[in-house]
């Protein structure tokens, strides 16, 4: 799934992996708001982005979110 926003297209689905268990799953990021937690449906565990990056996506997943993809501030 992708958006066009002026001349860029942002990705909006991310593949995310848990580091504890390796789960892996897809998810479509939201595009109005971060997602500092996400509870991995393999082992329950809470994700939470790594130091310096602003949403779980950017740490855990295939595709950093929206915002960063535009080069933009991140739920600023």
């Amino acid at each position: 799934m992708t958006i066009q926003t002026g001349v860029s297209e942002v990705i909006l689905e991310s593949m995310l992996t848990c580091p504890d268990c390796g789960h892996q799953a897809t998810d479509v990021m939201p595009t109005d708001a971060c997602q500092y937690f996400y509870d991995c449906p393999g082992c329950g565990v809470v994700l939470k982005p790594l130091q310096g990056d602003c949403c779980v996506y950017c740490s855990y997943g295939t595709v950093p979110c929206p915002p960063i993809q535009q080069d933009a501030a991140c739920c600023s």
